[in-house]
C-alpha cells in the first residue's frame, strides 16, 4: 500500500529525474469536454456532490448521503525562487506544487532562469465532488489533468491554458494538480466538495520521471 504524500519539502530532497512532456491546450468549451468546464459566475455555479457509495447490495437512500455541501476559501500559488508553492485556504492545504529546473539544482531563494516549465511530480483527484479555480487576479494560469481511472500514466496527462478572464471547473474524479501562474504569483477563489477525499499519483515514485508543464504566457 502507497504512503500518503509529504507535501511540503525541499526540492533537492527529490532525486534528477527524466522529463515527459505534457501538450499544452488552449481551454475552450470544447476543449474541456470530459474534463469539465469554463465558468463566468462562481456565485451561480454548482458544485457536484458524489453520492457516499453503497457498502452492500441496499442502495443509499437518494435523499441521502450527497448532504456534505462545499467549502470555499483562497487558492494561492506563487514562486518561491525556483520552487512553486501553493496553499489552499479552502482546506488548509499546504504543498510545494512542482519547480522550474531539476530538484537537485533548483534554489528555493531566487530564480535561476526563466520560469518556462513547472516539473511535476503529483497530481491527484477527489471522488467526493468537483473543484471550481475561478481566478481573482485577472492572469493567464495553467492547470494540469487526466481523465479518470486509477490506472493513469504520464502520457495520459494534459495540460489547460486559461487566459485568467473565466473559472475552470473540473468534474469529481478528474485528476489535477493545484493552479500553475504564468507569473510570479496568483490568487484564486476556491470551492470543492467538503469531504475532500483525495487520491494521489507521484510521477517520481511510481514511473521514475517528471512531468514537464509549459508555462508560457500565450497559448
Amino acid at each position: 500500500m502507497a504512503n500518503a504524500p509529504v507535501y511540503i519539502f525541499e526540492a533537492r530532497d527529490k532525486p534528477s529525474l527524466p522529463l515527459v512532456e505534457v501538450p499544452l491546450i488552449e481551454a475552450t468549451d470544447d476543449s474541456l469536454q470530459g474534463y469539465g468546464c469554463l465558468v463566468d459566475d462562481p456565485d451561480a455555479f454548482d458544485i457536484e456532490i458524489v453520492r457516499w457509495p453503497a457498502q452492500g447490495w441496499r442502495p443509499v437512500d437518494e435523499d441521502s448521503g450527497d448532504e456534505g455541501g462545499v467549502v470555499e476559501g483562497v487558492f494561492s500559488c506563487r514562486w518561491q525562487g525556483d520552487v512553486l508553492r501553493g496553499t489552499n485556504g479552502a482546506v488548509n492545504g499546504d504543498y510545494v506544487l512542482g519547480w522550474r529546473c531539476d530538484p537537485q539544482t533548483a534554489s528555493a531563494e531566487q530564480a535561476t532562469g526563466p520560469r518556462e516549465q513547472v516539473l511535476l511530480w503529483h497530481l491527484n483527484y477527489h471522488p467526493d465532488g468537483g473543484q471550481l479555480f475561478f481566478p481573482i487576479d485577472n492572469k493567464p494560469f495553467v492547470v494540469p489533468a487526466a481523465l479518470p481511472g486509477d490506472d493513469i500514466k504520464p502520457e495520459d496527462v494534459v495540460a489547460f491554458w486559461c487566459d485568467g478572464s473565466r473559472g475552470l471547473y473540473i468534474h469529481p474524479g478528474i485528476w489535477h494538480e493545484g493552479v500553475f501562474p504564468v507569473k510570479d504569483d496568483q490568487r484564486f477563489r476556491d470551492r470543492q466538495g467538503r469531504v475532500h477525499a483525495r487520491v494521489s499519483c507521484d510521477f517520481g515514485a511510481e514511473f521514475g520521471v517528471y512531468l514537464s508543464v509549459p508555462l508560457p504566457s500565450t497559448p
